[in-house]
């Protein structure tokens, strides 16, 4: 404020500090809603607290092993190492069948759940908010509960018409489904406690997010797989030969950083991942075309109460002649190439692996930038948690899922029969004489002489 006074015509300013503004009610009222003012003045763009940083757990054989090695080295090595153990894990789950798989992949979605579930916990357990932990397995479990209902519903009818509990749960499948939901809701609802509104709609959120990104796709994975173990083998095997050529060509040639969110990825292990990603592709669909096992769809058979996977190999599968263009016929000499169709699918499929699949881990790059951790967990050595591992997989089981529900799936007979088998029998009846009399039209059945 500015005080002035007159003195014999001469004017004398007389200077007084400015009193700072008193914030307003609303921002006080911010403030109090789980952020203090250091928080907002250090951190204008988060307002959380810092997740507790990873820490090396690296085995101690490995550290003694390679205690010579610089650090880039050691991690190479350390990374390498258990690369190849997972792979021959794959290798062995393959091995196991579909059953196994199925169960595999129920579990990489439960701990990549719990993976980030637990950084959200992390943040805000300094808040002591209640219910956090418990809602968030609960909403778990009811999300599962609706998808895989509606898997067994599916491809287990027969199944689940025989037995009469079952019968009853397929009926009001989605009701039950829709009634656990809302009692989470509910129990959501009553929990609110008063100035951690904020924080609460934030893990709210949190849950649901996490779970439209890990349940979601690990249920479309196994409805991959039941379209035959061919659609699950050859994405995630294209996801791993691109994240381990792309590491490769980076380590060894990259000079040229590719994106800020991931600082030691580069132009050079992202180009030569992809290419080394598209012939990985055609050979592996080359060689899995040829059997049955891999690309027979996956069937539940009644009478065995087991999986089935054997059938008559579609067209999909079986080789083709295809010309070559006359430009490349002077250099490679041939006219003519044998191939499954397949492996122009495969093509599709390691090109999405390799140009848009590591966005995938791009997001999940910034997501971890923006709580300063290196890692989701440190369940593996050298790679981080689970999710770290899975992080380009989910968005490449949504890919697979699309493409088959485009180009390749046409009607189902199985599913139009067990719709018609839960008719009444007048429905069945009326369906069965329009369609004798379609196939009459259509010459496809002759008529005996009592209808003509």
């Amino acid at each position: 404020m500015v005080k002035l006074y007159q003195r014999k015509s001469n004017f004398i300013y007389e200077m007084t500090p400015t009193p700072p503004p008193k914030k307003k009610e609303s921002e006080l009222e911010t403030k109090a809603d789980g952020e203090t003012a250091s928080d907002s003045d250090n951190k204008p763009d988060s307002g959380v607290p810092d997740v507790p940083p990873s820490v090396d757990d690296t085995p101690e054989v490995f550290n003694k092993a390679l205690s010579n090695l610089s650090s880039r080295w050691k991690n190479w090595w350390v990374r390498g190492i258990l690369t190849l153990a997972m792979i021959s894990f794959f290798f062995l789950i393959i091995y196991l069948g579909p059953l196994v798989l199925m169960m595999i992949v129920m579990c990489v979605q439960i701990k990549c759940f719990h993976e980030i579930i637990t950084i959200g916990y992390n943040v805000y357990r300094s808040y002591d908010l209640p219910w956090f932990r418990t809602l968030s397995w609960y909403f778990l479990l009811c999300v599962n509960y609706f998808f895989y209902g509606e898997t067994v519903t599916d491809y287990f009818f027969t199944l689940v018409q025989r037995e009469e509990p079952l019968r009853i749960l397929s009926k009001y499948h989605r009701f039950i489904s829709f009634t656990l939901y809302l009692t989470g809701f509910c129990m959501f609802v009553l929990s609110l406690v008063k100035k951690q509104y904020r924080l609460q709609f934030y893990m709210f959120g949190w849950t649901h997010v996490t779970l439209l990104i890990v349940v979601t796709q690990s249920h479309l994975i196994i409805h991959n797989l039941f379209e035959g173990m061919i659609w699950f083998i050859v994405p995630i095997s294209c996801v791993i030969c691109n994240d381990i050529m792309a590491y490769m060509f980076g380590f060894f040639f990259g000079r040229t950083p590719l994106i800020k969110l991931s600082p030691k990825k580069t132009w050079e292990g992202f180009i030569g991942g992809f290419f080394a990603t598209v012939v990985f592709g055609l050979l592996l669909a080359y060689v899995m075309s040829g059997y049955r096992y891999f690309v027979c769809p996956v069937e539940f058979n009644n009478d065995t109460n087991r999986f089935m996977v054997d059938c008559i190999p579609s067209e999909l599968f079986q080789l083709q002649d295809y010309g070559i263009p006359s430009v490349l016929q002077a250099f490679i000499g041939w006219k003519t190439v044998q191939m499954y169709p397949f492996q122009i699918h495969s093509i599709a499929l390691s090109t999405f692996a390799s140009l848009i699949g590591p966005f995938g881990g791009f997001f999940a790059s910034g997501f971890k930038r923006a709580f300063k951790i290196k890692d989701f967990a440190n369940t593996i050595p050298g790679h981080g948690g689970i999710m770290d591992r899975f992080d380009c997989q989910y968005l490449m089981a949504t890919f697979v899922n699309v493409y088959i529900a485009s180009f390749i799936r046409g009607p189902n007979p199985s599913k139009l029969i067990q719709q018609f088998l839960a008719l009444r029998p007048d429905q069945q009846l009326f369906i069965f004489n329009t369609l004798k009399t379609h196939l009459l039209e259509k010459g496809v059945l002759v008529a005996s002489d009592d209808e003509a």
